[in-house]
């Protein structure tokens, strides 16, 4: 469906489209750049939205104001989907941008330099371009061609898995996250699988490029939003990881709108695949005893 979008007369030209991401989160982290240095500078204070965790700057308004104006200009019959933004828009099948200006802006009000701009393109409901670009870091992903080289995984208590704590910090949802850290991180004669370790870095978008990359093997998120996963998503499957929806859902590995939207993800690298197992199987595999230690938790 996708490809027959793309590829019909007068249809978007994806390459182009990529071009010009990147040329939009390079200029719009510079404006982050200089709109940390101003709030450090005046001191200034932050908004809040849902509650006292999820926080919001003039400069989070500022970007998305930019780069919706330059998209507008460029694409003037694209929709558009903006975390600042956002009043219910659908996802539909029409080429439609879906930006988080600042993924990550506890980081960015901190200084701690994990924070991204993420750019997300999609096309009959599915992500199609995907560009993050940290511009602390001066790092840019999108496109992760196949290795033709993934690492294999024995099991899940070898695997480096990067985690959130959420914005939700109601007692049922906090002890359920909580409760599934230990199990990952316990010693098996206790009930864990005492993987190599947990991540934490409160940023979705530069998340999922680590598991694109193979830098991390599982990411897990709960309550996040399309514009967090888009781009990540797109560069995550390009590079031959696999994406999945919540606890119950049917672990298909496709992506579509419904898991674009459905704020439940569990992310995994390219795995290595044994005898009669092929990628898609053994990320299942994975997916399957990673679910088997959570809990069915609501953003």
């Amino acid at each position: 469906m996708v490809k027959d979008l793309v590829n019909r007369p007068g249809a978007v030209d994806v390459d182009e489209i990529l071009a010009f991401a990147i040329q939009l989160a390079r200029d719009a982290g510079h404006m982050i750049r200089e709109g940390q240095a101003g709030i450090f500078a005046s001191q200034s204070t932050t908004q809040t939205k849902a509650n006292a965790v999820d926080l919001v700057t003039e400069v989070d308004k500022a970007v998305e104001a930019f780069i919706f104006g330059r998209i507008r200009a460029a694409y003037p019959s694209h929709q558009f989907v903006g975390e600042e933004t956002y009043d219910g828009q659908v996802i539909t099948d029409e080429p439609t941008w879906i930006v988080d200006p600042i993924d990550g802006t506890t980081n960015f009000i901190h200084g701690y330099p994990m924070s991204a701009t993420s750019i997300g393109f999609t096309v009959g409901g599915v992500p199609t371009v995907g560009v993050v670009y940290n511009p602390f870091l001066d790092m840019l992903k999108t496109r992760l061609p196949l290795s033709g080289r993934p690492r294999p995984l024995a099991d899940l208590g070898q695997a480096l898995i990067s985690v959130d704590i959420g914005g939700s910090r109601r007692p049922s949802v906090l002890s359920s996250r909580l409760s599934t850290f230990e199990k990952l991180a316990g010693e098996p004669e206790y009930g864990g699988k005492m993987v190599h370790s947990l991540r934490t870095i409160g940023c979705a978008s530069l998340n999922i490029c680590q598991v694109a990359s193979g830098g991390q093997d599982m990411h897990w998120e709960i309550g996040c939003w399309a514009w967090d996963v888009c781009a990540g998503l797109c560069i995550l499957t390009e590079a031959g990881g696999a994406a999945f929806g919540g606890k119950h859902t049917a672990l298909t590995g496709q992506v579509d709108t419904e898991l674009l939207v459905g704020r439940k993800y569990l992310f995994v690298r390219d795995i290595a695949a044994g005898p009669g197992e092929t990628r898609l199987k053994i990320q299942r595999r994975f997916a399957t005893e990673f679910y088997d230690l959570t809990d069915n938790i609501e953003p």
